[in-house]
């Protein structure tokens, strides 16, 4: 467990390095495109790294984000679709993701749009709700409109408070992350709630 842990926190150090490195705008887009299909460092650690450095391209890093994140969604779903048994399990089984790969299909029938949209939002690894979109064979389109509202709801919110409030947030953010992300999604489903009973 610490080996995996020392791994994981020098491949975010990786990461981070390429906000001091030309081309960091393509290495956001990469990055972003590889997490939602198979790699462990959410796009979310350059993002906010770009955004201290330069607070003023915030929103252009986060579309640049919600672009590769979105695209990268579309390649997990094929993963799924085409090659889980010879790639999706396999990724799958590398991060220890069975149980939730396994839950993730209740959610599905239960409503796929929410449980994809929710994810795409939170600290919960997106891979697993893509790969898993593609082998229960959820519509390809919900997968996309789902990406599509989630994904820069999630970066452009890193970004606004870096644009609007500077590098000063950082170690807020780094700390209350996943509280700020929860938060957020007891106030969507309270808000689907809410339109539910008055439309």
């Amino acid at each position: 467990m610490k080996s995996i842990s020392a791994w994981l926190r020098r491949l975010k150090a990786w990461v981070e390095a390429f906000a001091e490195k030309p081309g960091a705008g393509w290495a956001l887009f990469w990055i972003a495109v590889a997490e939602s299909s198979f790699f462990p460092i959410p796009p979310d650690v350059l993002l906010i790294a770009l955004a201290v450095s330069v607070p003023a391209k915030s929103f252009r890093y986060a579309l640049i984000c919600s672009i590769g994140s979105v695209l990268g969604g579309m390649l997990g779903y094929l993963i799924g679709l085409e090659f889980y048994d010879i790639l999706g399990r396999k990724i799958i089984e590398f991060y220890n993701l069975q149980d939730q790969y396994a839950a993730v299909k209740v959610l599905y029938d239960q409503n796929a749009f929410a449980a994809i949209a929710i994810a795409g939002f939170t600290p919960i690894p997106y891979k697993v709700f893509t790969i898993a979109a593609g082998a229960f064979q959820v519509s390809f389109s919900t997968l996309v409109s789902a990406s599509a509202a989630s994904r820069p709801a999630r970066f452009f919110l890193v970004a606004g408070l870096f644009f609007f409030f500077g590098s000063r947030i950082k170690p807020f953010i780094d700390k209350y992350f996943e509280a700020i992300t929860v938060a957020f999604v007891v106030l969507l489903v309270l808000g689907f709630v809410v339109i539910k009973y008055l439309v």
